[in-house]
């Protein structure tokens, strides 16, 4: 099978690409039915979690969720072989101080082509820097919105742990598109690190994924959100 794009980050663990051309015509009609229902799940996660009252239970329930979705669901990024044995993704323990609030600055707009896992870069628009406090030090992540049908909010990040507890290409918080979106509160962007997840080329490079870009490379350790293995 070719590699299938994870254009944008995943879905509750990656974004899961077009349905597969080299699949017969019925087949097409599964992979897209079971696509469908994928993203639809993944936005309920998301859902639950910018209406629950409680950070940690939410983040709890989406773990929750991710991992059904790994094991059992016909999209998940899991190579088909892997998924009996699977027994669930690993994380760091939740920090509430891995929560915050960002600011987001207008930036002038800016076409940029970021470089994939794959041959050919993934283009999109800078749109904004956000601005937050974490851990008594000020930080900033730019915020890209993706070009093609639909758009949508996209924040990569990578950060002192890449290549050694997390995934080396860095990993993604924000992803519209897909449902990974954690909403806004107070007029400011909740940012909460907790909910960094690994993109599909994380699990099978099948899979065609944008690696976090220089602007987006953290000085810090973020030990929140999934780890690698």
């Amino acid at each position: 099978m070719s590699a299938r794009p994870d254009s944008a980050g995943s879905s509750a663990a990656g974004r899961v690409g077009a349905p597969d051309a080299s699949s017969s015509g019925d087949g097409r009609v599964a992979d897209a039915l079971a696509l469908a229902d994928w993203k639809r799940r993944v936005f309920e996660l998301y859902r639950d979690v910018r209406e629950a009252a409680d950070p940690s239970a939410a983040w709890r329930s989406w773990r929750g969720g991710r991992d059904e979705l790994f094991a059992h669901h016909p999209q998940s990024p899991l190579p088909a072989g892997e998924r009996a044995s699977f027994s669930g993704l690993a994380y760091f323990d939740y920090d509430p101080s891995a929560r915050v609030l960002a600011t987001v600055a207008a930036l002038e707009p800016a076409t940029l082509d970021i470089a994939t896992s794959g041959e050919a870069p993934y283009r999109f628009t800078r749109v904004g820097r956000a601005i937050f406090a974490l851990r008594g030090e000020q930080l900033a992540l730019e915020l890209y919105w993706l070009e093609g049908y639909g758009g949508g909010l996209y924040l990569p990040f990578a950060d002192a742990t890449s290549g050694d507890e997390t995934y080396g290409a860095g990993r993604y918080l924000l992803d519209t598109v897909k449902g990974a979106d954690l909403g806004l509160e107070r007029d400011r962007l909740v940012l909460d690190f907790n909910f960094a997840y690994n993109p599909s080329c994380a699990y099978d490079a099948r899979w065609i994924c944008p690696l976090a870009p220089p602007a987006n490379r953290l000085a810090v350790a973020m030990r929140a959100g999934e780890l690698s293995g």
